[in-house]
């Protein structure tokens, strides 16, 4: 019988058999009976009312994140994202670093420093290019435009408004092998334009893997496409080792974080443009935090032929008559209140310049709608007058609108009036950005999205393909005290929990270590989480994040000592060279290392011996001279371990075990720090 002195306690290396574990754990290790309903994550996690509130408070309590609970309804979540402002800046020294930017923002002649999202779109190169990373940049642009007519030409007004030397670079091509090689520090490179690759919005996995060719770090910085699923915003990510969010998204991202949000009322939303049956899933979300609708543009007669309002039968679109019939009723249902025109602004159809004020009910038909009419406007506006929060989403106008009307203008300047008044307004869509950027007036307390088509998507209740494809990260901050019943004690931590067992067990047996499960999967996440609630276990937790981005922010944040780290039965799918979610990356490598405690011990271990090979040969060659095997076939020992050393199985090594196959493992400890040797002798 072998015995090895670990954690501060002696470990039998004996097989012990898992029908021996107790039958508290017993009974939860085959399977997990609780059903849960699916969910959304608001940072990190959401969860929908069948989750049960107890858990949701759970959560909420210890992860310290916002968890949303309604009436059965399943409501928007944005998961907490890896974002370039909690990434280690030192992780950049070096990198090779991808940027996919937003041509609308950076490419805009108009650009203006004083315009937040503009300044974060040039704040993310900047910073990049300043941290020591080299930066390559790349987008899709307009080739109509007589100013962009080829790559060279971005790249100069590129250099100009960075203030950086931006370098044109030929780098993706499926024909052809890539060029991003030896690049210079002192340069920004921009690659080809993507509109010129169909590849592109087919998401080409070929394509993908050419463009991310070099490339350490992906920060997508184009939040614009994020409803689109193209290889430049979530086809590359498959190949980083990190996939992060520019500041310019993150922005943007946080504003529609603050749609969702219901706490400022009465909060009122704007509804125009048309698509009404496109977009009917919306106005569910909108219902379960709004105090009113406002319907504007085409949308309107929708709503106002459901309400049964006379209006000219060419104005609606009869196909969406039951969705329209099903908002009014929940809308009534909720006593929100609906407001819609009662006059309009009409052109004459035989004479386009001829404009009048008809009501809504009394439309002749040689007129054509163009615009809000002034009752209508009035009735807007007075009751806009005590909102503290306001959405406007879609053209006011009508798709034969008119010049001479100028509606909303007059509405902006409601809004301005409100903005000042501690009013939040957020403003979405082309049309009504335009009018608010000319508004002379400064207007406090607002935020704006150009792009509609993003936000009806996070309406809907989808989920935006650009941003699910970054890492997810978890917030820099963490009370401790809040997770531990001892912070203090020395801390395991377990990367790639799964389903947590092996971590629940020794909480359950160490009751003088803490444990700290890292997972990617949101779910199983959420089921341990309820596990230590129900068992009532101290010093046991987890967390659901992207190991390889985090850890180091996460770890280095825990007030005692790291003991032990383990990874085990990593996916051997995830360790091809071309997948990107390759667990074992040098910065994740070496972060283990620099945090790990002088004696400490790393603890590998797969079915698979490629998996098992690989995952040895990456700590040697990161772990800076640092990590020692503790068992190697110099001493006349096996190459690997031929018990798991700690008495408790995984889920995974039960199953293996149980087929008759071997488990390949191993177990590294840290050296002393030569200098704190050299210090100890001198004292």
């Amino acid at each position: 019988m072998g015995h090895v002195n670990l954690l501060h306690g002696t470990v039998s290396l004996n097989k012990l058999s898992f029908h021996e574990f107790p039958k508290l754990f017993k009974q939860r290790t085959c399977s997990y009976t609780r059903k849960f309903p699916k969910f959304h994550k608001h940072y990190a996690a959401s969860l929908a009312l069948q989750v049960g509130e107890k858990l949701a408070s759970h959560v909420e309590s210890t992860l310290k994140h916002k968890i949303y609970v309604s009436k059965g309804e399943e409501l928007n979540g944005i998961p907490h994202i890896q974002t370039l402002g909690e990434f280690p800046r030192e992780e950049l020294i070096g990198k090779v670093v991808m940027v996919r930017f937003d041509s609308n923002i950076l490419l805009k002649p108009e650009s203006d420093q004083k315009i937040q999202s503009d300044f974060n779109a040039r704040f993310t190169i900047k910073y990049l290019y300043d941290a020591g990373a080299k930066v390559i940049l790349v987008s899709d642009w307009d080739m109509n435009n007589s100013e962009f007519l080829c790559q060279a030409s971005v790249a100069d007004f590129l250099t100009e408004i960075l203030q950086l030397q931006v370098v044109p670079l030929q780098g993706i091509s499926c024909n052809k092998p890539s060029k991003i090689t030896d690049l210079k520090k002192e340069n920004v490179y921009l690659l080809e334009n993507l509109s010129d690759f169909k590849e592109e919005v087919a998401n080409s996995l070929e394509f993908a893997t050419e463009l991310s060719s070099g490339v350490d770090i992906f920060v997508n910085d184009s939040f614009s496409q994020s409803h689109k699923v193209l290889a430049s915003t979530v086809g590359i990510t498959r190949f980083c080792y990190a996939c992060i969010a520019g500041f310019h998204f993150e922005e943007r991202l946080s504003i529609l974080k603050n749609i969702a949000e219901a706490s400022r009322k009465p909060y009122f939303a704007i509804i125009g443009g048309g698509n009404f049956y496109d977009k009917a899933a919306s106005f569910e979300f909108l219902a379960s935090r709004c105090q009113g609708f406002v319907f504007v543009g085409m949308m309107a007669f929708q709503v106002m032929h459901a309400l049964g309002v006379s209006v000219p039968q060419n104005l609606v679109d009869h196909k969406s008559f039951n969705k329209a019939l099903d908002i009014v009723r929940l809308a009534q249902d909720k006593n929100i209140e609906i407001l819609y025109p009662k006059d309009f602004w009409c052109r004459n159809k035989c004479d386009p310049k001829q404009l009048q004020v008809f009501p809504s009910h009394g439309i002749l038909d040689v007129w054509v709608p163009v615009d809000l009419g002034p009752a209508s406007l009035d009735e807007v506006c007075s009751s806009l007058a005590n909102c503290k929060k306001i959405l406007w989403i879609g053209p006011v106008k009508f798709v034969d609108s008119n010049k001479c009307t100028n509606q909303a203008s007059k509405l902006v300047e409601v809004l301005v009036q409100l903005s000042q008044s501690n009013c939040n307004i957020t403003i979405v869509g082309n049309t009504a950005c335009q009018l608010v950027s000319q508004e002379r007036s400064p207007m406090s307390s607002t935020s704006m999205i150009e792009n509609a088509s993003v936000v009806w998507e996070f309406l809907k209740g989808r989920k935006l393909p650009g941003v699910m494809a970054l890492d997810r990260a978890y917030p820099s901050e963490i009370n401790w005290k809040d997770v531990y019943s001892d912070p203090a004690q020395p801390l395991v931590v377990d990367i790639g929990s799964g389903n947590g067992l092996f971590l629940l067990e020794m909480a359950r047996r160490r009751q003088d270590l803490n444990f700290l499960g890292l997972e990617i999967n949101e779910k199983l996440v959420l089921r341990c989480l309820d596990s230590v609630l129900q068992l009532g276990i101290k010093n046991g937790h987890f967390i659901a994040t992207n190991a390889t981005s985090t850890f180091r922010s996460i770890v280095s944040t825990y007030p005692g000592e790291l003991v032990l780290v383990s990874i085990q039965c990593p996916n051997p799918d995830f360790n091809k060279p071309e997948h990107r979610w390759r667990m074992l990356q040098r910065s994740l490598i070496e972060a283990v290392v620099d945090l790990l405690a002088p004696d400490g011990k790393v603890f590998l271990q797969s079915d698979v011996k490629a998996v098992a090979m690989r995952m040895k040969e990456q700590f040697l060659r990161h772990g800076k001279g640092k990590l020692d095997l503790m068992h190697s076939q110099s001493n006349g020992q096996s190459e690997w371990l031929e018990e798991n050393p700690f008495g408790v199985r995984s889920d995974w090594e039960r199953h293996v075990l149980e087929r008759r196959d071997p488990m390949y493992r191993m177990m590294f400890s840290k050296s002393h720090d030569i200098n704190e040797i050299s210090a100890a002798n001198d004292m």
